[in-house]
């Protein structure tokens, strides 16, 4: 996987720059992604996907005619940041609004719902779908909590083709999610796969055996068992999704398309055996097959396994599914669906030409000045000169992350893909440099923090980038209040800017103390410095007590069962050991103890 590679830390760069040069003929770049080469017509709604990179052909694999508008890629493995969101959505909006796409991961909820916000700030129509095909991961009755996987072409397809067909916004988001409801999942593992630079693989599956459910990112699965040969295989793959029909499917009614996956190292000559196995069982169990794809739909790197998808068509899915499509990874050639009637297709606004035309918003004006500016002169003179200790802690936080990065991701490893120490590296990393260019430029604190925010939602992506984000922008808006007040002291702005920190964080998050999250150590953190500010301890004091209260919260984390995030599904496996991100926090905290 990484032979010829140096350089772990520009892979997805060096291979997102690779695959538009060898694919001009259907894409270009942007920041943030991809974008078809020719953009949709105007009057078209604009479907953009999107995730972390190492899965291709999804997601920047599927974008062209007939299928997305845009992809945004994030890093391996790592969803991408609002700001890409964003960007990307702004370069492909024509006029009819926007559907974003993409599987029910905790980090793309939270990133690509925080870039709906704000592209529905600027006044466009933004609606969401998220794929949740994969049965592992969730009973039935949990089904909106299920992962997505490579039942997400089925939704990107018929998104695509209705979006084609002139559909308007409201019915092009209404098929997809038709679509998903009606695509079942269910995928094996037989290896690990390794991120670019990493020395071992993720996890390992004992010889002769395989995981069942395994997820993209080695998310704990069902279990395992014997490894079977092909018709086992099969066999198991049929009977699991055939045990679990969508609502409303019927066997003597409806049929289905046939989606066989490699997950990377699986080649194609033996998923055609595994393929005429699983067509066997399908046919004899009475269903009737309507179409089918065989080959890598979504990857996981180099990991070895399959995945079978069962997508229940009706007379329109299907006439979607089969619509003409041209991507680098996706082609059909057949007779496009019919148009819509005169009152199902809305004109392009006219009061959109700048973002239909694709061009940019205008800059905004450099974050913080505004809150800076109603400061009285003491307080901007406090304002300044914290930045630069602000400077200093941020540098400290990013030397502590870079030292724990391999236990980061050996915690991270046991609820999930084990990269949230290369992911506080790479956020930290991008909030320095931005805080570094704030403070050059005589940017005040609340600049400062605001720039950093921002940076670390992008440059770290996926859950924590997000959270991240969140708490520094929020610490930001409260720091500026503070120092505004007659009475605002520097260890008064602290609390403020934890308090506004821990509020946002568990809004954006939805998680509260006992999830297992970072919050587990925030709120003490928060709690125990306002506690101890109140009793009249200095701003070190305050903080060394804080620190200290979110290190045993922690390390207490260990006995705590997950209820969010990735972890949730298989919950024991993460009992015995203390959550990544509110060991992170924790480090953090002790850093840059002042």
């Amino acid at each position: 996987m990484t032979q010829l590679i140096t350089d772990a830390s520009s892979f997805r760069d060096q291979a997102l720059e690779g695959f538009v040069a060898s694919h001009q003929r259907h894409v270009r770049a942007v920041d943030g992604g991809v974008v078809r080469a020719a953009l949709p017509p105007l009057g078209q709604v604009a479907l953009v996907v999107g995730g972390g990179s190492g899965h291709y052909p999804a997601f920047a694999g599927l974008v062209g005619a007939g299928l997305a508008s845009g992809a945004v890629c994030g890093n391996i493995f790592a969803s991408p940041a609002a700001g890409q969101v964003q960007r990307v959505s702004r370069a492909v909006e024509r006029g009819a609004g926007l559907l974003l796409a993409f599987g029910n991961y905790a980090g793309d909820m939270l990133q690509f719902s925080l870039g709906a916000e704000r592209l529905r700030s600027e006044g466009m129509e933004v609606r969401i779908v998220t794929v949740t095909d994969d049965i592992a991961s969730a009973p039935p009755e949990q089904k909106q909590l299920r992962r997505g996987i490579a039942g997400g072409l089925a939704v990107y397809k018929v998104a695509g083709a209705a979006a084609a067909a002139g559909r308007d916004l409201e019915a092009v988001t209404a098929l997809a999610s038709r679509a998903n409801d009606r695509v079942r999942s269910l995928g094996v593992a037989f290896s690990g796969c390794t991120l670019p630079g990493a020395e071992a693989p993720l996890f390992s599956v004992p010889a002769g055996r395989m995981a069942v459910g395994m997820g993209l990112h080695g998310e704990p699965g069902l279990g395992e068992q014997e490894r079977p040969d092909a018709e086992g295989l099969a066999s198991l793959l049929v009977s699991q999704l055939l045990a679990e029909l969508p609502e409303g499917v019927s066997l003597e009614r409806d049929r289905a398309v046939v989606l066989l996956n490699g997950l990377g190292l699986c080649k194609y000559e033996e998923l055609f055996v595994v393929f005429a196995a699983v067509a066997r069982r399908l046919e004899a169990a009475g269903v009737v097959i309507a179409d089918s794809e065989c080959g890598e739909l979504v990857t996981s790197l180099d990991m070895a396994g399959v995945s079978l998808s069962l997508f229940w068509v009706d007379d329109e899915l299907l006439q979607l599914w089969q619509a003409p499509a041209d991507s680098a990874a996706y082609r059909r050639t057949g007779t496009p669906p019919p148009a819509p009637g005169p009152d199902s297709q809305r004109p392009a606004p006219a009061t959109r030409d700048a973002a239909i035309a694709g061009a940019s918003a205008p800059e905004a004006s450099p974050p913080g000045r505004a809150a800076a500016a109603t400061l009285s002169p003491r307080a901007q003179a406090e304002c300044l000169a914290l930045a630069a200790s602000l400077l200093e802690r941020l540098q400290q936080l990013h030397h502590a992350l870079v030292d724990a990065e391999p236990e980061l991701g050996r915690l991270d490893a046991q609820a999930g893909d084990g990269d949230h120490g290369l992911a506080m590296v790479r956020g930290a990393a991008g909030a320095v440099a931005a805080a570094e260019q704030v403070l050059a430029a005589g940017g005040d604190a609340v600049a400062l923090l605001q720039a950093a925010a921002e940076a670390w939602s992008e440059q770290g992506g996926g859950t924590s980038g997000a959270l991240w984000g969140t708490g520094l922008e929020a610490a930001a808006q409260a720091l500026a209040e503070t120092l505004a007040a007659p009475d605002g002291t520097r260890a008064e702005a602290v609390a403020a800017a934890l308090d506004g920190a821990l509020a946002a964080v568990k809004q954006r998050g939805k998680a509260e103390p006992g999830d297992k999250t970072l919050v587990d150590a925030l709120q003490p953190l928060a709690l125990q410095f306002r506690a101890a500010h109140a009793a009249g301890a200095d701003l070190p004091e305050a903080w060394r007590l804080a620190a200290a209260a979110a290190t045993a919260a922690a390390a207490a984390s260990a006995e705590l069962l997950p209820r969010l995030g990735r972890a949730r599904p298989h919950a024991e496996r993460s009992r015995g050991h203390a959550d990544a991100g509110a060991t992170s926090l924790a480090l953090c905290a002790r850093a840059v103890q002042p």
